[in-house]
């Protein structure tokens, strides 16, 4: 079976409060144990999504273009990320939570400086440098136990 990544962001239209955010998990989770998609989605209290999934690519990108892209309590949808993967990087979440912070996200998604003196203008991370940094992430995060399921 292949497997396929995909990372976007998003910004929502109005703040999810706890009991938004508690169902989207349960419907999301719902959903990605059907289809068979793990992954990771952080949100900081201003509104930003950052989410990673993993699946087949059809079924990553059903759930992303079909679904995703085109929900209207969120826009400016932006990939940051994609392509096939030889291993899922959340495999023991159907939809792994974290709550960040507006500076943990500038973190994840800041620019690395160039490799190269010649090179003046700085590269945004590259999947494998995202997916470790989102692992530290993980690891050194709060965690919020009520929005917390691991896959089952």
């Amino acid at each position: 079976m292949s497997l396929y990544q995909l990372i976007y962001q998003s910004q929502s239209l109005v703040p999810f409060d706890t009991p938004e955010l508690t169902a989207l998990l349960i419907q999301c989770r719902a959903n990605n144990l059907r289809d068979d998609i793990t992954g990771l989605l952080l949100y900081t209290p201003d509104g930003r999504f950052l989410q990673v999934l993993e699946g087949t690519p059809e079924a990553v990108w059903r759930l992303y273009y079909q679904h995703i892209a085109v929900d209207p309590r969120h826009f400016s949808c932006r990939v940051l990320s994609e392509g096939p993967c030889r291993h899922r990087a959340f495999s023991n979440w159907r939809m792994g939570f974290r709550v960040a912070q507006p500076q943990h996200m500038r973190t994840l998604l800041g620019y690395v400086p160039p490799d190269s003196p010649a090179l003046l203008v700085p590269r945004p991370h590259t999947r494998p440098e995202l997916l470790e940094l989102l692992h530290d992430f993980v690891a050194h995060g709060e965690v919020e136990p009520w929005l917390e399921h691991p896959r089952m």
